[in-house]
């Protein structure tokens, strides 16, 4: 049987021990399936209720947990409900079947959580669900990846009017005019204020300074307007970084400089979601609901992103075929753990958090991503791009869960 594995780009991936990677699975899952059963959204059974529950009427209807979030990726036969061809804005470095990807498996699996389905993307479902409302997409560039796939998705029942305040593609605004919905992207690689800390200027290993305490306003000064935003970051962790708090250095990660201390990834991590979570929380103008959406999973093989890593597989892996990095873990579990705190702090003031869980099933997709199909022709196409989704692909899973637990808060 093969092991699957996972390149860290930082250019120090260690092989975690053993022991150590199955106590660590063995915690996440059970660790999240505690959250989840508590979290989840309830899905309603419309079938008969049982015979014990007939002598309180017809209305009656079964209600059970369901883990949107557990389960198997199926094959199915339809293709998905929209095509690069569909008039919807797809950046040119996700659009893979534009810049020749040659099969097209990749896009006949639908995710099945295991205790109920997941129905497809209604479109109009979603638009009146949210009429009236507007939803921001915060983070960086797989934050806008999931904007594009929910604009496409909805691109058979409205077309939208760009109304962005600027030229700048990484801000986006978009405008249902017949539904008063809008839909944004908030480009923000760290969520809190960060500067390049490397004299030559950046490059995609220099040094990066990140202010922990600090908001980044590009962001954070508009989420009174909108009444959903969901919330993500991820891969630009792994690179270096230099962190400060109350305006002074408290230590860095993979530096390299004398007399600051050495810190892991992973407390910036910690920090910057308690810090974004912290902001929401305190705003007055701020009503809405928060969305956690969790460590998208790169997928290289065969070599590091920048060794001649690559990822051409053109269907699902099994879950046994699956091996989960300890990196991985690490920063799943961060999330979760500050989730959890603002879920709680929140009950106090009215606010809601939620869990889009994407790390699970994301990891057995490593056919969705552009690989070598999806760089602008002016692009540097000898580096694969194993981080991204092609769309339509995989990553339209995440909106349709999105637009699951949404219905529940109409419940």
């Amino acid at each position: 049987m093969r092991a699957y594995m996972i390149a860290v780009p930082s250019g120090k991936s260690k092989s975690p021990n053993g022991l150590i990677l199955l106590i660590l699975t063995s915690f996440l899952l059970v660790s999240t399936t505690l959250f989840c059963l508590y979290e989840n959204p309830v899905i309603v059974d419309r079938s008969s209720p049982p015979a014990s529950e007939n002598l309180v009427g017809n209305s009656t209807r079964l209600v059970r947990q369901c883990d949107l979030f557990s389960g198997n990726w199926v094959p199915v036969s339809k293709g998905p409900c929209y095509t690069n061809a569909t008039k919807c804005v797809i950046d040119d470095r996700q659009n893979c079947m534009k810049f020749g990807r040659p099969d097209t498996e990749f896009l006949k699996w639908r995710w099945k959580p295991n205790e109920c389905e997941l129905p497809s993307f209604d479109a109009t479902q979603f638009l009146e669900l949210v009429r009236g409302k507007s939803m921001a997409f915060v983070g960086d560039s797989l934050a806008r990846n999931q904007m594009q796939s929910l604009v496409c998705l909805l691109a058979s029942v409205a077309e939208p009017v760009d109304v962005s305040y600027g030229e700048d593609t990484r801000f986006r605004r978009w405008f249902y005019a017949e539904y008063n919905f809008t839909v944004a992207a908030f480009w923000s690689t760290y969520l809190v204020r960060s500067e390049e800390a490397d004299p030559k200027g950046y490059s995609l290993t220099s040094l990066m300074k990140l202010y922990l305490d600090e908001v980044d306003e590009s962001w954070a000064a508009h989420i009174q307007n909108f009444r959903y935003i969901i919330i993500s970051a991820g891969q630009w962790f792994l690179r270096p970084l230099l962190y400060y708090e109350k305006g002074k250095i408290v230590g860095c990660y993979f530096c390299n400089k004398e007399n600051v201390t050495s810190l892991t990834r992973y407390y910036g991590y910690k920090m910057v979601f308690r810090t974004s979570f912290r902001t929401l929380l305190n705003s007055e103008g701020f009503k809405g609901i928060t969305f956690l959406r969790t460590f998208s999973p790169q997928h290289y093989e065969n070599g590091e992103w920048n060794k001649g890593g690559n990822c051409m597989r053109t269907r699902p892996i099994g879950k046994r075929d699956m091996r989960m990095e300890e990196y991985i873990l690490e920063f799943y579990w961060t999330q979760l753990a500050e989730l959890t705190a603002a879920k709680r702090e929140g009950r106090n003031r009215g606010l809601k958090f939620r869990l889009l869980d994407a790390t699970r099933l994301m990891m057995l997709r490593p056919d969705g991503h552009p690989s070598h199909y999806g760089h602008g022709p002016r692009e540097n196409v000898t580096i694969a791009d194993c981080v991204h989704w092609c769309l339509p692909g995989p990553i339209d899973t995440w909106n349709e869960a999105l637009l699951q637990m949404l219905k529940t808060q109409k419940a």
